[in-house]
């Protein structure tokens, strides 16, 4: 067993683990019980149903959260021409196609969200290894191969809070939905645009219960229980 510190002892003490919280009052503790001199991260941890050793059962999708993640997302476009110059109009952080490959092949990764025109795939397939495991590799079923066309609203929505979620090899989906400096009605707000999303990508394949159970936590923090019927509920304000 790990030996937590007395800071996280003393904020465990104040969570029922036999009671199932709801959302916006799980936000809440956590919110009042976060006592790290840094801005911590606010994390939902679902199990779900599904099976990920069967790729119909795989769960892997974006969404847009409507108050980002509080964080500098720095955005890199793998591209040249034409979609190299909309995409430094707007706003990309890095542009480029050889120069960048070549970059990341020498174990450059200073970016959070990597995107590609159709035409330059071919040759960023090489990279598969190193920007897979991270989740920064462009692939055309997140919407993260782009025609030019797109690239500014991508890249926008990139910068503005859009989420990556998949399901792991364990069939949980680790998520962050915000900061703790956020206001309630924020995080409440993030997460139901985070949960509809996810209740949505529901795999046909997956049979009987979809939503096993779910955590909420701080980067620092323990975990709160989730009602999963209230979790469930959540929608994104119209």
């Amino acid at each position: 067993m790990p030996k937590h510190s007395k800071r996280y002892s003393a904020v465990a003490e104040r969570i029922d683990p036999d009671r199932a919280y709801q959302p916006e009052e799980a936000i809440e503790l956590l919110k009042e019980l976060s006592t790290t001199k840094f801005d911590e991260t606010m994390e939902i941890h679902m199990r779900t149903g599904a099976d990920p050793r069967h790729a119909d059962q795989m769960i892997r999708d974006v969404t847009v959260l409507p108050h980002g993640l509080g964080k500098r997302i720095r955005v890199l476009v793998f591209t040249s021409g034409e979609g190299a110059e909309l995409a430094r109009q707007a706003g990309a952080d890095y542009v480029g196609d050889d120069d960048l490959i070549a970059q990341i092949e020498s174990g450059w990764l200073d970016f959070e969200v990597g995107l590609a025109t159709p035409e330059i795939m071919p040759k960023i397939g090489k990279l598969g290894r190193i920007l897979g495991r991270r989740g920064l590799m462009p692939n055309p079923r997140t919407g993260t191969m782009v025609q030019p066309r797109e690239l500014e609203r991508v890249i926008h929505e990139s910068k503005a809070g859009r989420l990556e979620y998949r399901t792991d090899r364990t069939a949980i989906i680790h998520s962050p939905f915000g900061k703790v400096s956020f206001s309630t009605a924020q995080l409440v707000e993030n997460l139901a645009v985070l949960v509809d999303a996810v209740m949505r990508s529901k795999p046909a394949a997956v049979k009987g219960i979809f939503m096993r159970s779910a955590y909420l936590t701080t980067s620092m923090g323990p975990s709160v229980p989730l009602d999963l019927v209230a979790l469930q509920a959540m929608k994104p304000a119209e």
